[in-house]
């Protein structure tokens, strides 16, 4: 299996998706997910939200790309709930990508990607690979577990450049600390219920507070796996920089009981003329053990564009 396999199996996990194929991590359910995080406001409050939030944190920013990873996949659905049934604490991300190049304009229609592991570590389409420390196994059936695509998809942004995805937060796996890979596309569309054309303008990572991260990981099924958790300090991506380096604004459904879940809000500043490759540069690391012999390490996709027309971090997962 490589990290670009797109036609081998991608038609086959569409399909499980949109028919409701799962795989549980056990645990914590998501049970009332829908109702914990209905969306009562409109689409206005939703998007001022955001972006006074993200103005606060550093907004309209350029972002620096970084690596895409090991762990990429072509042909994510658009969709708003990426869960799939998986289990953890709700996580409900507002996203706003502005136009550093035009008096911090919205960029309306760009398409926002996201990708991240489940409690445990895992990746959907790459199972068999070790989080490290200690974890149950992903799957029991693993001729199909492949196939799921949980965990990944495209939102479309608003008139106001905002996109929001409701999710669980992620899990961490050895030698990085929890974070979320994100894409910006623009250029392209909406075709077969995924993303298609167009160029990807910025490659990068959202990354979580130590203290929620750390009391998140206490709780069911995040317990169950247990090792050394790399803090933001000690990543080998995070560079310290705060929003402008994807770190998100957090804020508890209920201050108390972190179990209740997460909404959390950046804004990433793009330049819309510019491609980037997420390729990275230099070492900084390997994927878990037991990952795929042939994922990539710090390279994208074959057919990915070649330039990358912004700075980028030293890392590979």
């Amino acid at each position: 299996m490589t990290g670009n396999h797109k036609n081998k199996s991608i038609t086959r996990r569409r399909a499980i998706a949109v028919t409701g194929g799962t795989v549980a991590a056990g645990g914590l359910a998501v049970a009332g997910y829908q109702s914990a995080f209905a969306d009562t406001t409109t689409e206005a409050d939703a998007s001022a939200t955001a972006s006074a939030t993200s103005t606060n944190s550093g907004a309209c920013v350029l972002m620096s790309s970084v690596t895409e990873g090991p762990y990429y996949l072509d042909g994510a659905l658009v969709r708003k709930d990426i869960t799939e049934g998986k289990s953890g604490v709700p996580l409900t991300l507002r996203i706003t990508v502005q136009d550093t190049t035009d008096s911090c304009n919205p960029v309306a229609g760009a398409a926002v990607e996201i990708w991240h592991c489940d409690a445990w570590g895992y990746y959907s389409g790459y199972t068999t690979a070790n989080p490290g420390g200690s974890a149950p196994a992903e799957s029991e059936d693993g001729s199909t577990a492949n196939d799921n695509t949980y965990l990944r998809g495209y939102q479309i942004a608003n008139g106001n450049g905002v996109v929001k995805f409701e999710t669980i937060f992620p899990g961490w796996y050895t030698p990085r600390t929890c974070h979320i890979h994100v894409r910006v596309h623009t250029g392209g569309a909406k075709e077969d219920g995924t993303y298609e054309g167009g160029k990807i303008n910025y490659t990068g990572q959202l990354f979580f507070d130590d203290d929620a991260a750390e009391a998140i990981f206490a709780l069911e099924p995040y317990s169950k796996h247990s090792g050394s958790y790399t803090t933001l300090d000690n990543d080998m991506v995070y560079d310290g920089g705060g929003a402008s380096s994807g770190l998100l604004t957090l804020e508890p459904v209920h201050k108390k009981d972190p179990s209740k879940g997460y909404k959390g809000f950046i804004t990433l500043g793009i330049d819309p003329d510019a491609e980037s490759t997420g390729a990275g540069s230099g070492g900084g690391g390997t994927p878990p053990s037991g990952a795929p012999g042939d994922a990539p390490t710090g390279t994208p996709p074959s057919d990915a564009p070649s330039d990358s027309a912004s700075p980028s971090s030293s890392a590979s997962s």
